[in-house]
């Protein structure tokens, strides 16, 4: 698959049940941030397990325009010979970020507080994303950022070149926000502080601290507090990136909603900031078992096993839970539309922002497919028709997102007829492995007009 050029329509048929070993890639999260990490360190940084998709190679790019070497020596297995905090270079040219709006949003933050200046674009889908929830804080830095209207790329960043320590609430939950403020503190004196009144994906505070940055965290009345030292010599490391609980999401869910499943799915990063999905479906009555839970990188990881589900009920996802699997209630609509009544799905208006505005792709999809679906500015609520009940037999459009892309393919496992995708080209984005993994698997996909 790529995630450029002509669209690749798709689709999906029942087939027989999906079994045996999905080995998805390494977390996405994680591999973004040990690129821009070793490069911000001094010496030598070992990844391996990075997760190849068409995002976090735009990130290796990003990092060696600002002047790190960074050498890929086998699958998975790459070497970053960082610069240095404060050492980035300019970029003799405007950096791509593709369709990661984690990547661009990070990048941002490591370049604000240095005295340089950057521009950035994107694909289609990520020119049409709103930057200023990581500008406006930027600029507390001393940085300032020029772009389209609406705070959209293409933009141009120009670092600060006397930056001062910030103190920031994070006013919606967002991980990318939190650490693009985190990853400017870096180079600016004194203390940065963070507030975040709902804890989100904390990958990079973890990985800081591994990194030899000084951190610490404090719960408060308002909720968690991150106070970062900023200007340390980070160390290099050696990074075994887990695999990533985004794309084991498709996997585990198709094995729940088609007929005669069993399937594991080993090595799973389940940091709790991250699980939300796996903890929802459990309350579902999925059959969904951890084999062999363990630490890997400071991170927990265990192996799952998904098994067929037909007893899974519609239940309330807490609002609270949204932020720890905010990636994943497209795939989770799918299995709601093959349980058992309603579930509702609340607090979840940061999917409007994302790669597309995820409500409304997932709604329209699953209405197309025959669903039962009602939609809110922030909410969700799809009544499902049961074990093999959505009769399906639509083209779906997927607005240039992956995660779109993948939840109707699965759906079409399933369902009583094909399901088709109108492009499956942004797959490649972030589960460049999904079409060989899944037919390993059973899944039987068809490449339209081809």
């Amino acid at each position: 698959m790529s995630a450029h050029g002509d669209p690749i329509p798709m689709s999906a048929r029942r087939a027989g049940p999906l079994s045996g070993v999905a080995e998805v890639p390494g977390d996405k999260s994680i591999s973004h941030r040990a690129l821009i990490l070793g490069a911000l360190s001094v010496g030598e940084t070992r990844i391996t397990g990075l997760l190849e998709g068409q995002d976090v190679l735009d990130t290796a790019r990003a990092m060696r325009a600002f002047g790190a070497d960074v050498a890929h020596l086998g699958p998975g297995e790459w070497v970053v010979n960082g610069v240095g905090v404060g050492g980035f270079a300019e970029p003799a040219d405007v950096i791509d970020c593709g369709n990661s709006g984690t990547g661009v949003r990070l990048i941002m933050g490591a370049m604000a507080s240095s005295p340089i200046t950057a521009t950035f674009t994107g694909d289609a889908s990520l020119r049409a994303r709103p930057m200023g929830r990581v500008t406006e804080p930027l600029a507390l830095f001393g940085a300032a950022a020029y772009g389209r209207a609406g705070g959209r790329l293409p933009m141009t960043v120009v670092g600060a070149v006397e930056p001062v320590p910030v103190r920031y609430a994070v006013p919606v939950p967002s991980a990318q926000v939190k650490s693009a403020v985190l990853l400017a503190g870096l180079n600016a004196p004194g203390e940065t502080v963070v507030k975040e009144r709902e804890p989100t994906r904390d990958h990079t505070e973890r990985m800081l601290a591994g990194f030899g940055a000084s951190l610490r965290i404090e719960q408060t009345d308002e909720g968690r507090v991150i106070v970062l030292t900023g200007q340390p010599e980070l160390r290099p490391q050696s990074i075994a990136v887990p695999r990533d609980p985004s794309s084991a999401a498709f996997p585990v869910c198709a094995a729940l909603i088609v007929e005669g499943s069993d399937v594991l799915v080993p090595g799973i990063g389940l940091n709790p900031t991250r699980a939300g999905l796996f903890t929802t479906l459990i309350e579902m009555g999925a059959d969904l078992s951890y084999e062999n839970p363990r630490e890997e990188g400071g991170e927990p990881v265990a192996d799952l096993r998904a098994r067929f589900s037909p007893a899974m009920k519609g239940i309330e996802v807490p609002a609270e839970r949204a932020p720890s699997m905010i990636d994943e209630y497209p795939i989770l609509a799918v299995v709601a539309a093959f349980a058992e009544g309603v579930t509702r799905m609340p607090g979840i208006g940061e999917l409007r922002v994302k790669e597309s505005d995820r409500i409304a792709a997932m709604a329209a999809g699953l209405r197309a497919c025959g669903a039962m679906v009602e939609e809110g500015a922030d909410w969700m609520a799809v009544t499902g028709r049961g074990p093999g009940g959505l009769p399906g037999g639509a083209t779906c459009a997927t607005h240039l997102d992956h995660r779109i892309a993948m939840s109707f393919l699965c759906a079409g496992m399933a369902a009583q007829h094909p399901v088709t995708v109108d492009d499956a080209g942004p797959i490649a984005t972030s589960f460049p492995v999904f079409e060989p993994l899944m037919e390993r698997l059973g899944a039987v996909f068809a490449r339209v007009g081809a």
